[in-house]
This record gives structure tokens, sequence and C-alpha cells, in this order.
């Protein structure tokens, strides 16, 4: 009896260990005003080691781009596209082509136009994620950043 606890403890164990969630990123967001009807968000991934996720200009075929998306709002408006720093280049097997990619952090900054001197930016971001023996099914974390 004791032999057969310690065998269904240890495939219980087993199983656990096999259903693990990765969450290998972290997004933070913030947003400066730079005038009176000017602010610039920041939008800051933080990678676990051994991990990427990718550019927003990925051709076809390859891993899932990082895009964001925005609420539509009377308070603000885009100015311009969400831009992003030099990304790193690897030609990568899994998806037989170049990929441009981020390691260990990456700041997008999307600037806007204030119509109102407070407001919330809500939106949304989907990435994807890959180390060098696993992709992660794309992923979305929704945003809202106050602006003061």
């Amino acid at each position: 009896m004791k032999r057969l606890i310690i065998i269904i403890t240890a495939l219980f164990a087993f199983n656990a260990a096999q259903s693990q969630v990765y969450d290998p990123v972290k997004w933070t967001f913030a947003a400066k005003k730079i005038s009176k009807d000017e602010a610039v968000l920041f939008l800051k991934a933080t990678i676990d080691n051994g991990w990427n996720i990718y550019s927003q200009h990925i051709g076809e075929g390859g891993p899932v781009a990082t895009s964001f998306s925005f609420t539509p709002s009377g308070d603000y408006q885009l100015s311009g596209k969400v831009l992003e720093p030099t990304p790193n280049k690897k030609f990568e097997k899994t998806f037989n082509m170049q990929v441009l990619y981020f390691n260990k952090e990456v700041v997008f900054q999307q600037k806007i136009k204030l119509k109102k001197g407070q407001t919330i930016v809500k939106g949304a971001v989907e990435f994807m994620v890959c180390n060098d023996q696993q992709c992660l099914p794309p992923d979305e974390k929704i945003f809202a950043i106050n602006i003061k």
C-alpha cells in the first residue's frame, strides 16, 4: 500500500511538472507628457533569459509579429506608428527565414496628441515568444495607461 501511494504521488508530481505554465514575458506600461498636448507611451517587455519576442516587422511564414492595438477615444489621437529599437537578426531554422527579435528587454514607444489634459489610453499587445526548443502560442496583454 505504501508503495502504491508513493507511485501515485510521483505520477501527480510528474503531471504537475509537465503542465507547467510558462510566462516568460512581463509587460509594464507607462506614459510621460512631453508638452501640454503631447505624450509618449512606453510599452516595455522584460523577457526571461533564453526567450525572444519578435519585431513588429516579420515577413510571411514567420513567427507572429508583436502588434499593438489602441481603443479609439475622443481624448487622444495616435501620432505616427509604434516605434521600436533596432532588433537583433538571425536565421531561424524553424521558420526557414531571417527573423527580427528582442531578448532580455525592449521598450516600444507611441506618441499621442492629447485633446484632453488627462485620459486613460487602453489597448492590447499581441506577441509570440520562443526559445531554442519551443514557441508558445501567441499571447495578448490588455493595458490601461493613465496620463495626467
